[in-house]
């Protein structure tokens, strides 16, 4: 399991340094290229997904839990927060992402299954003053649970997730490259239902 997690990091990177080679200098996006930025997010997102799924997933073992946590949160802007909701309640919780997936591997069921879908930009990416680009990616979350003693419960979420796109440097081979990175912000829940 711990190759595919390498190989889904260095597909990134080869996607990362791929992207760099196609933005003009100007930092403006070419359209021709920005199909590149918006695979890539949805990319993370996919990736996202699984590890949601590992995690949640009670047959998995605490430490690699914890790995796939670790990689989780590489995919996220600083201060994120990601919403938790329930058909018994209205309110919406939102927790920063470790508390989250902390939050997810306590939850008090003997199975669960979690499966994202339907993943498609809902907002095109719109350049901020200060030079990032800010989109929208919405999902459907469909969750799972069942207890031993008979318990069950099941939702489907709508989610909408707000994907932050700037521009970075890094050294390869002693030559600084620019390259556009993607991350995630912040998952708010936008409706909940059976």
């Amino acid at each position: 399991m711990y190759n595919n997690y390498y190989k889904i990091g260095l597909s990134l990177v080869f996607t990362l340094v791929a992207t760099s080679l196609v933005f003009s200098q100007s930092g403006e996006i070419s359209p021709k290229r920005k199909q590149a930025i918006d695979s890539l997010a949805l990319e993370k997102v996919r990736d996202l997904s699984k590890y949601i799924s590992i995690i949640g997933n009670k047959k998995t073992a605490f430490s690699e839990a914890s790995r796939v946590m670790d990689r989780a949160e590489e995919l996220f802007a600083p201060d994120s927060e990601m919403g938790v909701s329930s058909l018994n309640s209205k309110e919406v919780k939102y927790y920063k992402v470790r508390k989250y997936f902390e939050h997810l591997i306590a939850l008090n069921y003997d199975r669960v299954t979690i499966q994202w879908y339907d993943i498609h930009y809902i907002s095109d990416l719109e350049r901020q003053p200060d030079g990032k680009y800010v989109g929208v990616v919405t999902i459907y979350q469909r969750f799972e649970g069942e207890s031993d003693d008979g318990l069950k419960y099941k939702d489907t979420t709508k989610k909408d997730i707000t994907i932050y796109v700037e521009r970075k440097k890094t050294q390869v081979s002693g030559r600084i490259i620019e390259f556009w990175d993607v991350l995630l912000g912040d998952i708010r829940v936008t409706e909940t239902s059976k």
